[in-house]
């Protein structure tokens, strides 16, 4: 009797794991999606602003040799203004929407509201309020769990920054769906 208990339970689980699977790949596609929607908003964000616009960091304390420790550097990748991008910066994951790739089944995440006003082709896009609410969620938790390499990687990175913040999500893409 005990014996078949078992059985039952290891079947169980067993039927379980694809869902677990299915679940832990979609909860991974995202936490990717949101850091890459999250570093494109914050770069188009950051673009915007006049590169020659610059302001005084540091301290306006004289130092006892009568200088300052007064330095200039761009507005757009001021620390007041990346933490100003990123207040607002989770709002914009309701312009996306969500594609699946038939081939992988893999979920990626692309914006359906051009900024420039060009025609987009959204033919294979879904625009689901639950998946904007979880970009959102998602977004939230990376800007509060890392706020501080956020803003040290957008004062200080220009190359490859959505590479370096979201390097997670490459190598979980290029794990087959049978590993994860």
């Amino acid at each position: 009797m005990e014996k078949h208990f078992y059985i039952v339970i290891v079947c169980a689980l067993m039927s379980l794991h694809p869902l677990l699977v299915q679940g832990a790949r979609q909860g991974q596609d995202i936490k990717c999606g949101a850091c890459r929607a999250l570093v494109d908003e914050m770069e188009w964000a950051i673009s915007q602003i006049d590169p020659k616009k610059m302001i005084q960091t540091g301290s306006f304390r004289i130092n006892p040799d009568g200088s300052q420790s007064v330095r200039e550097v761009p507005f757009s990748r001021s620390e007041s203004h990346l933490l100003e991008l990123m207040e607002e910066v989770c709002e914009r994951m309701n312009d996306y929407g969500e594609r699946v790739d038939p081939a992988t089944d893999r979920k990626t995440y692309v914006r359906h509201a051009s900024r420039d006003g060009t025609a987009m082709d959204l033919s294979d896009v879904a625009f689901d309020s639950r998946v904007s609410s979880s970009l959102k969620f998602a977004c939230e938790t990376i800007v509060e769990q890392h706020e501080d390499e956020l803003i040290e990687f957008f004062a200080h990175e220009t190359d490859n920054v959505k590479d370096k913040l979201c390097n997670l999500c490459d190598h979980a893409l290029k794990i087959p769906h049978d590993e994860l």
